[in-house]
């Protein structure tokens, strides 16, 4: 299914599908089909996996008149991220692509070495914002903001010593985040200052669950600056993939329903440029990952 988080002008955020280029409240599709559904993602993903199979089935057997009743138009929508306040920070992995690692040593003072463990940080809760909302850009913290489109793994369940042959199990879906960073905010080697400030974690712009891609390590995933390419990549290039960092993390500490797994991004950040490019007021940034679609942001420097 391809779910998403919304609202209207009539509605506070809710939790809906897209089928037949509609958005179908999923609330209303559980009233019409006599079966309870949630209003919100968190609140599907505690449901288990194997709803999403059923649901597939429901909406199949429903007839398109009843559809078209609860249903809305995509542009009379507001996309907001899939999970817009996790339950716990989104956990990022570092230097994930070879050559990202080597475009970070020439210019970031990280090693040139390619990584024996994932690298792992995190991004608070509070760095989510959606799609078509603005990143913000405050200098009396930062002079070097960056971007980073990123495949994200949305997590179905607790884990823990997950085994690599196992992790797909543990996979609700997927979604794109872009892993903003203030380079020059790194303090002492430690990266919260630098990739958790507020609106650093663009996420969306829907939640695509894991029958729907067929291969999440054969992805295409590009980034634009004002509609001029600056990364293209494909997933296939990860060194530690969505199997490593499952069992890795869930080695590490418990992996649980609705966490959100940030895979690294590959070559072409704003830092490993020459000159370097840093993002400025007013500058239009546009990830995008196969079979998942789009999320644009525009930056707005702030005086606080």
């Amino acid at each position: 299914m391809k779910l998403l988080t919304y609202k209207t002008n009539e509605t506070e955020s809710r939790l809906g599908f897209l089928h037949n280029n509609q958005v179908i409240d999923m609330e209303d599709f559980g009233e019409i089909s006599n079966f309870p559904l949630p209003s919100t993602m968190l609140e599907l993903i505690d449901m288990g996996y194997e709803l999403v199979e059923e649901l597939n089935d429901m909406v199949a057997e429903t007839d398109q008149k009843l559809l078209d009743e609860i249903a809305y138009e995509i542009g009379e929508v507001i996309f907001l991220a899939p999970i817009p306040k996790p339950r716990k920070n989104i956990i990022g992995i570092g230097l994930n692509y070879t050559e990202h690692v080597a475009e970070s040593a020439r210019t970031l003072d990280t090693s040139n070495e390619l990584p024996q463990q994932p690298i792992i940080f995190s991004k608070p809760p509070t760095t989510v914002t959606a799609t078509n909302t603005e990143i913000l850009l405050n200098r009396k913290l930062t002079n070097q903001l960056d971007w980073e489109v990123e495949l994200a793994v949305v997590i179905s369940k607790k884990g823990k010593y997950v085994s690599k042959a196992d992790a797909m199990d543990y996979v609700f879906g997927y979604t794109i985040i872009n892993d903003i960073s203030a380079r020059d905010c790194r303090r002492s080697g430690q990266w919260i200052v630098s990739k958790g400030q507020d609106t650093f974690a663009p996420m969306g712009p829907i939640l695509v669950t894991k029958d729907e891609i067929e291969n999440p390590h054969n992805l295409n995933l590009s980034l634009t600056v004002n509609g001029i390419e600056k990364q293209n990549s494909n997933t296939k290039l990860m060194l530690f993939n969505i199997n490593d960092l499952i069992e890795d993390l869930s080695t590490v500490f418990t992996l649980e329903a609705g966490d959100i797994i940030a895979t690294g991004t590959p070559a072409g950040v704003g830092a490993g440029r020459n000159p370097q490019e840093w993002l400025k007021d007013g500058d239009v940034v546009k990830c995008t990952v196969e079979g998942i679609g789009s999320i644009v942001n525009t930056v707005k420097e702030i005086a606080p």
